[in-house]
């Protein structure tokens, strides 16, 4: 059994990231394993909204140089999860903007 906070890892606070809020999309960085149902049910049991979609994607890791050594970051995987109309906001995100 998977707990939330195992499939929910952290929020993605970007620029375009925080323009999505206006619609009640929230972008989240979780686990690679994840489904997108498990993380409908992870963000509607931590935040306790309603979620209407989910998308996902896998984020591939930017390759890094040191000297002469280069290797890549890790790979991750983002979600984009949209509320319903009549759903409250995650008041995490409110005071960012």
């Amino acid at each position: 059994m998977k707990f939330a906070q195992d499939i929910i890892l952290r929020p993605v606070i970007t620029e375009e990231s925080m323009m999505g809020t206006a619609d009640k999309k929230y972008t989240f960085k979780v686990a690679k394993t994840a489904s997108k149902s498990e993380i409908k049910e992870a963000v509607e049991q931590l935040f306790g909204v309603k979620v209407e979609k989910v998308n996902t994607m896998n984020c591939k890791g930017h390759l890094r140089r040191y000297g002469r050594f280069e290797g890549y970051t890790a790979s991750w995987k983002k979600a984009i999860v949209t509320l319903t109309a009549d759903s409250k906001t995650i008041e995490f995100f409110d005071g960012m903007m």
